[in-house]
């Protein structure tokens, strides 16, 4: 079969694509037909040397896929072969990726892809859709009427997650960094899309919600604790998704004389049953339309290094005019 695999860490440009053995399935596995993945930020990490555990060698790249079933394990109750399904969840723990013609996946961390969903739109949602239903409301406790502030509302995540706290009734604050990223915010349903870089971004969030946002989502990787901290109301969360090296200032005053809780979220850490809960859930706002993926570009499977370097220029340097989802197809 076709894969984009790696024999050792590094650039973009150690990401090979040629021919590996179609993978043989263990008992409770079951083979995708793959139609379609997505790049994610931990993608590039991986492939750049980021010692979270043992890689295999080679190690097929990708975490998100969306497909359908060729074959099942012995032991497989929930799929059937020719099942449309998607998921995430490949590629970590020394498990192989999803970035070729076939993978083996654990069936518990696959899901059925609604009729009028595409493989792309199933990909593009996979990891990001269940981060964001992750720390919403597992995390956040996210309510009805509560204010949602997201720091980076424009991109992958922050997409998703406006259009998942406006279905559940919140009302939504974005930041973006440009008018028409601001404006791609409110056509996803923000109430209030500000420039991060206002000057009187903070006079403009009081205004729209006087006590302060009950629910801060923090995107950036170098986060401005004191300015996201000092926007929360009593009681108020606060959660943060990345900045592994990030060492900011902490404002502990106004933290805890507003009784606040900061919470981190890493989505690999959910149990699968877990996971379950977000994907039925993200099933039923896709089959609805109430929830969209955003995908920038659609590339081919053998463009997958510069797809990295894209992805890597965006996430890391702040570089590029990224704005969603890379898919691509094998």
């Amino acid at each position: 079969m076709k894969a984009a695999y790696i024999d050792e860490t590094g650039p973009p440009e150690v990401i090979q694509v040629g021919e590996l053995p179609t993978p043989e399935l263990e008992s409770q596995q079951v083979l995708v037909r793959v139609g379609a993945v997505a790049v994610n930020p931990i993608d590039t990490y991986i492939r750049g040397g980021a010692n979270y555990f043992p890689l295999p060698t080679p190690y097929i790249v990708g975490c998100d896929l969306a497909g359908t079933v060729e074959a099942i394990g012995p032991d497989v109750t929930q799929c059937s072969i020719g099942d449309r399904v998607w998921g995430s969840n490949a590629g970590i723990f020394s498990r192989q990726g999803s970035f070729a013609e076939y993978a083996a996946v654990d069936e518990c961390w696959l899901y059925p892809t609604p009729a009028s969903v595409s493989d792309e739109e199933a990909a593009a949602i996979a990891l990001v859709g269940i981060t964001a239903h992750l720390g919403l409301f597992l995390r956040g406790q996210l309510q009805e009427h509560e204010c949602v502030m997201i720091n980076g509302g424009s991109g992958a995540v922050g997409s998703t997650l406006i259009q998942m706290a406006k279905a559940a009734g919140a009302n939504v604050i974005a930041t973006a960094g440009s008018e028409e990223k601001l404006t791609v915010c409110r056509n996803l349903g923000a109430d209030l899309a500000i420039d991060y870089r206002a000057k009187n971004l903070n006079e403009m969030v009081r205004e729209f919600v006087p006590e302060g946002v009950d629910l801060y989502w923090e995107t950036a990787r170098e986060p401005d604790l004191d300015r996201g901290i000092g926007l929360l109301a009593k009681w108020g969360r606060m959660i943060l998704i990345a900045g592994r090296e990030a060492r900011p200032v902490f404002p502990v005053g106004p933290f805890y004389s507003k009784c606040c809780t900061l919470l981190g979220l890493v989505m690999f850490a959910a149990s699968s049953e877990e996971q379950r809960v977000c994907g039925e859930e993200i099933n039923r706002l896709l089959a609805t339309k109430t929830l969209r993926p955003k995908i920038d570009r659609v590339l081919p499977l053998s463009e997958a290094a510069g797809a990295h370097r894209i992805q890597e220029e965006a996430t890391i340097h702040r570089r590029g005019n990224l704005c969603g989802k890379i898919v691509l197809k094998p």
